[in-house]
């Protein structure tokens, strides 16, 4: 077991008690008692017993246990999971395995996902007594992912879990909400004071039994009760000639009696041990030999091993004494007095932790430690050193907190900071406008000099920083991608090809990945599929899951483009077999292959199982960095519901997918929905709202449409169609359509066919239409086309019929399989006009404005009783839009509530 193996242990262990524990039974009764309500939370201010009594109580062996020891690290919200999951695995086997993929990589930026999944797990041991989550200083937790989190696990507490904190203060989490609801209960500082017997019995223990009652009334009174004054009163009346004399000696607030005491129980000590723990208070966590490192001696193990047997505050964290903490209080303690005695010792002590923490591989401790040394140099090449597997675990919180107390300057110095900063903007797809003075600021300073050559914690050919060259170019190529320039990008590739070494496999895999954006960029749709191929086949050689899935992701776009919705399928379906080997999901990257899979569904006509798959790919790539696949599948729901006679969803739908995007630079290949809405305002008659649009962007018939910006000129060429402009169309499509045949785009000839068959329609040119459209349903049918003919609507399918009748009549060329050309206009015949079904809301008296259909649905649920997470769910929206409905819905029934909602939705009658 690696020493990060091991630490990672003790934060997984119910603590040991230490010598001369009180046992506590009331209030393990109690807690006992507690648990029917789901949240217990022990919250007292330090040092009085909380840990202690968790313990006690973890150990009565009752119920299972999965205990999580906090520390200010957890703040990282994909490290706190991870631990959490790892906790929970050791008390249900197997839930680690099941759901621990979910973290990443990448990280997730929700961890609802990863909730609802260990809900779901727990749920299967509802059978099986309830696992008893203990999170144990949870005062050190400020990140509101953590909370947001955990509150979602809370609402929907599964019935194998009860969840207990201890913490100094009130966590920020609905307390009052559940406390009203009975679902919290709570022990506080009052009822973990020490009743009289308790204390009695701990002072007694501490002093050998020989105290009067009367000193010990005195010091019960005095302490208020309080676990840490009594224990530090009874290490001091060892020494105690007049015990009764001595607890009268001192009164006043906790501090004063802390520190009081403390310099009693110090001032007892060999000056050795004295010495030593001063010296070692400075460390989180203690083991013999990091003890030894850090003090110079050579007897750490029996140092701790005695100051335990003193009881003078050492908590075993193992079984086999191998690490120990100080209570945190006496830590505070030792702090302060060595800084008192010994002004800037502390940063001494501190480097040699860093180094032997370093030594043993452990990052966080190492970086912790050389920080408080002030060493920030050191503590730079230590992050540069670890950064690859710390991002690799999707832990981006940890390396900005590590970054976050270093000097700007140091940071701007040194090129592999700077290229760390800029990668996990570009992989979250956040600040990527700050991305290129990152890299500016990494080409104006040589890569080590004067420092020992570079070796990350994964190896050279792993790394992502290794090469400094090569991945500033790397860097530049990506974003050049992100903005759409397909030249930037190949060139900048190419020269991180020429700057790579050999085996540099993680740089050369995402280079070859970067040159098929770019191809696909041209328009090269081969290339781009080989290098795509090249890349998915080097990340699953190194088991780069989610990579891989990212790759197989574009392969099926690519093919899609080439008119190959088999292999398109293909594809999706292998990234769905990367991610959910035993048909469930255990990545959230499973969310493009679904996505993919439902698009490939839709174009097929298929729209129930369209349906099905980007509900499930929604929901998962709601957890992703990067919003490119669910601003995809948000646009395929809208042609779903569009198809389905639900415009008025299928706006909402594209516009929560436009929320996404906003600001995005990216071309329209990876970001299609600005296109698609206008293409849906077209579709319902809205040829105001799109021709606003194609003047924003600039967009004449005139142009030389490159394929970058394909999706915009097939917009604008539905929109001079829509305006009874079909020669300007016409001109627009045949240049569109010779570059498509120049480069053997198929998907692009398809449509483009389709649209010239009815611009030809629209001219008159009626054999020609005709011709035309048998073309592109002779290049459709073999691979199952449906909806890029039936979303033209009404023109498409009078064109239809006079293509059968002409086949009929043997005028067409070819035999076009009239099986297919019914189940085209068999998809036509089934679109419902907008205003009619589903769509269309009844008059409802009272109301001097009607709800929607949507907000009808929201009410349903409403009245159900669904939260607002449960209504976006199974709405397949985001919670913000649902939370505007809410609002339109009050303001409309003049409510300020749900329940005057509901109300006065029965007295009008829209609910029963």
């Amino acid at each position: 077991m690696s020493e990060q193996d091991a630490l990672l242990a003790t934060k997984l262990r119910v603590p040991g008690l230490r010598l001369g524990f009180v046992p506590r039974p009331r209030l393990v009764g109690r807690l006992d008692a507690d648990l029917k309500q789901g949240l217990v939370l022990v919250c007292a201010p330090a040092g009085f017993g909380k840990t202690g009594l968790l313990t006690e109580w973890a150990r009565s062996g009752r119920r299972p246990v999965a205990w999580l020891s906090l520390d200010a690290a957890d703040n990282d919200p994909a490290r706190f999971w991870r631990h959490v999951v790892a906790a929970l695995d050791r008390a249900r086997p197997g839930i680690g395995e099941q759901v621990g993929p979910l973290l990443g990589p990448p990280a997730p930026t929700s961890f609802d996902g990863l909730v609802t999944a260990l809900i779901n797990e727990l749920d299967a041991w509802s059978d099986e007594d309830e696992v008893l989550l203990v999170l144990d200083d949870y005062h050190l937790i400020d990140a509101q992912a953590v909370h947001a989190a955990l509150t979602f696990l809370l609402e929907h507490l599964p019935t194998g879990l009860r969840l207990v904190l201890a913490s100094r203060s009130d966590p920020p989490l609905p307390l009052a909400r559940l406390r009203a609801r009975g679902q919290l209960a709570e022990l506080r500082a009052d009822e973990l004071r020490f009743a009289p017997d308790e204390a009695a019995a701990l002072l007694r223990g501490a002093t050998g039994g020989g105290l009067p009652d009367a000193a010990v009334t005195m010091l019960t009174a005095r302490t208020e009760g309080w676990a840490a004054g009594l224990q530090l009163a009874g290490l001091s009346l060892r020494s105690q000639a007049n015990p009764a004399q001595f607890a009268a000696a001192f009164s006043g607030s906790h501090r004063y009696i802390l520190d009081y005491l403390a310099g009693e129980v110090l001032e007892q000590l060999s000056e050795q041990v004295r010495r030593f723990l001063l010296e070692t208070s400075v460390l989180e966590r203690l083991r013999g030999e990091l003890c030894d490192a850090v003090t110079g001696r050579a007897d750490g193990q029996e140092m701790l091993e005695g100051i335990e047997l003193a009881g003078l505050f050492l908590v075993p964290l193992d079984e086999v004494r191998g690490w120990w903490r100080y209570h945190h209080l006496f830590a505070e303690l030792l702090r302060a007095q060595l800084q008192h005695e010994q002004p800037g010792h502390a940063s001494a002590l501190h480097r040699n932790a860093a180094a032997w923490c370093e030594a043993h591989g452990l990052a966080d401790e190492a970086v912790h430690h050389a920080l408080r040394a002030d060493d920030t140099a050191w503590a730079a090449r230590m992050i540069e050193r670890y950064f690859d597997g710390i991002f690799r675990q999707g832990e981006q919180a940890t390396v900005h907190r590590w970054l976050s107390e270093l000097p700007a300057e140091l940071i701007r110095s040194r090129p592999r900071l700077c290229l760390a900063q800029a990668w996990m903007a570009l992989v979250g797809s956040s600040n990527v406008d700050a991305v290129g003075r990152r890299l500016d600021a990494a080409e104006q300073t040589p890569a080590d000099a004067g420092e020992e050559p570079f070796q990350p914690s994964v190896g050279r050919a792993a790394s992502w920083l290794a090469n400094v060259p090569a991945a500033i170019a790397l860097a530049r190529a990506w974003l050049a991608y992100l903005h759409g320039d397909a030249e930037g990008t190949a060139a900048f590739a190419a020269r991180a090809l020429a700057e790579l070494g050999e085996d540099e496999w993680m740089l050369e895999s995402v280079t070859w990945w970067q040159l098929g954006l770019a191809e696909w960029l041209r328009g090269r749709l081969e290339e781009a599929e080989l290098a795509f191929t090249s890349s998915i086949a080097q990340w699953q050689a190194a088991d780069e899951r989610s990579l891989a899935v990212r790759g197989y992701y574009h392969l099926g776009q690519v093919q899609c483009a080439q008119g190959r919705l088999d292999a398109a399928l293909g594809a999706y379906q292998q990234a769905l077999a990367i991610t959910a080997p035993r048909g469930v999901p255990t990545l959230s990257t499973a969310g493009m292959g679904y996505v993919g899979m439902a698009e490939v569904a839709y174009q097929r006509g298929e729209l129930d199982a369209a349906l099905r798959d980007v509900t499930e790919g929604i929901a998962h790539c709601r957890q992703l960095t990067y919003a490119q696949p669910l601003a995809a599948g948000l646009a395929t729901l809208a042609w779903i519901r569009q198809a389905k006679g639900d415009p008025a969803g299928a706006m909402e739908a594209i516009g929560e997918a436009e929320e996404l995007t906003l600001g995005t630079a990216m071309a329209d290949l990876f970001n299609p929905v600005p296109a698609q809405r206008a293409r849906l305002h077209l579709a319902q008659g809205d040829i105001v709202a799109a021709a606003h649009w194609t003047k924003e962007r600039d967009l004449s018939a005139e142009d030389e449409p490159d394929y970058s910006r394909e999706p915009e000129y097939l917009v604008l060429a539905r929109l001079l169609l829509a305006q009874d402009l079909p020669g300007p169309a016409l001109a627009l499509l045949e240049k569109m359509l010779a570059a498509a045949a120049t480069q053997g785009r198929v998907g692009s000839i398809i449509e483009i066919q389709a649209l010239q068959a009815l611009a030809l329609a629209a001219r008159g040119a009626e054999n020609d239409a005709v011709d035309a459209l048998a073309n592109a349903l002779t290049l459709a049918g073999p691979q199952g086309y449906v909806r890029v003919f039936a979303d033209e609507g009404a023109p498409m399918g009078v064109l239809l019929r006079r293509l059968i009748a002409a086949q009929q009549a043997e005028h067409a060329a070819g035999g076009m399989p009239l099986g297919y050309v019914a189940r085209v206009l068999q998809a036509l015949s089934q679109h419902v006009v907008q205003g009619s079904g589903s769509s269309a809301a009844a008059m409802v008296p009272g109301l001097v404005e009607q709800l929607t259909a949507r907000e009808r649905d929201v009410l349903g649920l409403l009245v159900a009783g669904r939260s607002n997470r449960r209504i976006a769910d199974e709405l397949v929206v985001s919670v913000d839009t649902v939370k505007k409905h809410l609002t339109h819905i009050f303001g409309k029934l003049g409510a300020v509530n749900r329940t005057e909602a509901v109300a006065r939705a029965r007295q009008l009658g829209l609910i029963r």
